[in-house]
């Protein structure tokens, strides 16, 4: 849409933290879509290339066939968000909305359901899942809000 006074358009110019938001979350959301091909081509070859212990190659061979439904979702929606928020796009919002809701399904399965054994050295990994929903959501609302000011179209 234009202003046929001025010819200017209705959309907000896009703040200079649009393009790094969008830039550091590619390249976040990037590395879980790398890491979610390698694991489910590779399999446990790679796994073993991370460090991962037996016990945990197991847990994951071992993951429900449901539980793809919730993988997919916060790894590819959070791709797709991405480079729909640095087209300012305003179908970032729900691309992100996917990607957290797959995110959460996964915390409350693998915190909740049936958390994995998790030797001493990879401790830090049971924080892992709280990260991802803390960034998924943060991603979410900063879409929701360069939507909700004009930003995406």
């Amino acid at each position: 849409m234009t202003d046929t006074n001025t010819g200017a358009s209705s959309a907000a110019k896009a703040p200079w933290h649009l393009w790094v938001v969008g830039i550091v979350s590619l390249l976040w959301n990037g590395y879980g879509a790398f890491d979610f091909v390698m694991t489910t081509t590779r399999g446990e070859a790679y796994m073993r290339e991370m460090g991962f212990s037996q016990a945990m190659i197991d847990y994951y061979l071992a993951m429900p066939t449901w539980m793809w439904g919730p993988w997919i979702l916060g790894v590819w929606g959070a791709v797709i968000g991405s480079i729909l928020l640095l087209l300012r796009n305003r179908l970032a919002v729900p691309a992100f909305g996917l990607s957290l809701l797959g995110a959460v399904i996964s915390l409350i399965y693998g915190q909740f359901i049936n958390p994995p054994p998790l030797p001493p050295e990879m401790a830090m990994m049971s924080y892992m899942s709280w990260v991802i929903v803390v960034i998924a959501a943060l991603l979410a609302w900063y879409a929701w809000t360069m939507g909700k000011k004009g930003v995406l179209r």
